[in-house]
């Protein structure tokens, strides 16, 4: 277990690079399965959630190779076996591999996926769609699919669901016949999924919006290469840290057009900034309390809300954050409060937080990995020395997180 020792009340000043994005990051590397070949991906994040799913694909038999941020993965030889391992348990996106092994082997066995504990996280619709298209799935303490053939040519989703979405992309990738996907998610990870699928020879229509309609097909092309863009939810984070430390920092390699809900706060909230090319440049200013309202994309991310809470802190005024999407999301709000922050959860979906509080350094710890972004940027606010264990959940979303902060000049140390 690591924690990180951060000593606060610093301006930070530099640049920032924007790592690939973990979210497609972590369903295109499972969609390597598919075409049993070589694949280039570009702009992998080394974070340790990219390391597990990788070891799931060794443990598959796959060959991969790391050259820099650089991953050649090899699935020529991939075998059928149960996944009821430890790797599967502690990784929420490893669901998502229940597509393309049904559609390479007709049956797979997988243990129920773990993750962050940020509230119900229900696989429910993922099974129930597949079951509509005809897989027989048992459910106990593990996960036990057949396949036999394709029995419905549309499936309407009963929630937009990220993972649910991207599942059925993955299993329907290598059945030659079409079928539409009804209120799909449009979030940025299955739109990049569904340009890569597009690449090994996949037909699919209507991406970015909430009707797909995708043609398999049985012999994929290989040899495929594809860049993972940048994370939105990095870019969000550096956004709010820059707002609530004061400073003066130029975010580079940023994707602007999946940040409209993001902009839209920030001129809510009066940040000073400029926007060029793929350069977002903050700058000081006095920052004010506003509505957060999380949504499905292109709405403002749950992902983001604990940054943009711990930046709420420091804003003058009311911030009122409404989440809907997880009951436990506000975890790291009394940790904030315990910092001396004039916060409150006032229930599971809704928190307020007046500030500007002066918040002092701490024992604190890290929830989640979002909730330890916000903690980082609570950290670097507060007067004093704060300590934040459980550093390493941080990691599962951050590329070199504390080397790109020293950069900034911040004071933060990482203890293993």
């Amino acid at each position: 277990m690591s924690y990180l020792i951060i000593e606060g009340g610093k301006r930070l000043k530099g640049k920032v690079k924007i790592s690939g994005a973990k979210n497609t990051a972590l369903k295109i590397i499972p969609a390597c399965l598919l075409n049993r070949g070589r694949n280039i991906l570009l702009n992998v994040p080394k974070i340790s959630d990219v390391f597990v799913m990788l070891d799931i694909l060794r443990y598959l038999d796959c060959k991969i190779e790391w050259i820099n941020n650089k991953l050649i993965i090899d699935s020529s030889k991939i075998k059928n076996k149960s996944l009821i391992i430890d790797e599967v348990k502690k990784l929420r996106a490893s669901i998502v591999l229940l597509g393309p092994l049904l559609g390479l082997f007709k049956n797979i066995e997988i243990a129920r996926p773990g993750g962050d504990v940020i509230g119900a996280r229900s696989i429910a619709v993922h099974l129930n769609s597949l079951r509509e298209l005809g897989c027989n799935i048992i459910e106990n303490e593990n996960i036990f699919a057949k396949f036999d053939k394709i029995e419905k040519d549309s499936i309407i989703l009963k929630e937009a669901s990220v993972t649910a979405t991207e599942t059925l992309l993955l299993f329907l990738a290598l059945i030659p016949q079409k079928v539409k996907i009804r209120l799909a998610a449009t979030e940025p990870s299955v739109v990049s999924l569904c340009e890569f699928l597009k690449k090994m020879g996949v037909k699919i229509k209507g991406i970015g919006t909430p009707f797909l309609e995708i043609e398999g097909k049985r012999n994929l092309k290989k040899n495929v290469i594809f860049k993972i863009p940048p994370d939105n939810i990095e870019t969000g984070t550096f956004i709010a840290l820059a707002g609530a430390t004061k400073s003066h920092i130029l975010i580079e390699n940023v994707k602007i057009d999946e940040l409209d809900s993001v902009l839209a706060i920030m001129n809510e909230m009066n940040f000073k900034y400029k926007i060029k090319n793929k350069l977002i440049e903050i700058m000081p200013s006095e920052i004010y309390g506003t509505k957060i309202q999380v949504g499905l994309y292109p709405k403002f991310p749950s992902d983001l809300q604990p940054p943009f809470g711990a930046l709420a802190t420091q804003a003058k005024g009311v911030t009122l954050i409404h989440d809907w999407m997880y009951e436990n999301r506000f975890s790291y709000i009394n940790e904030l409060i315990y910092m001396g922050a004039n916060a409150e959860i006032l229930d599971p979906h809704r928190a307020l937080i007046i500030g500007p509080s002066l918040l002092k350094g701490k024992e604190i710890r890290s929830l989640d990995i979002r909730a330890g972004a916000a903690l980082v940027i609570a950290g670097l606010c507060a007067q004093g020395e704060t300590v934040l264990y459980e550093a390493e959940k941080i990691e599962r979303g951050y590329e070199n997180l504390v080397e790109k902060l020293k950069k900034l000049g911040a004071k933060i140390e990482k203890v293993e």
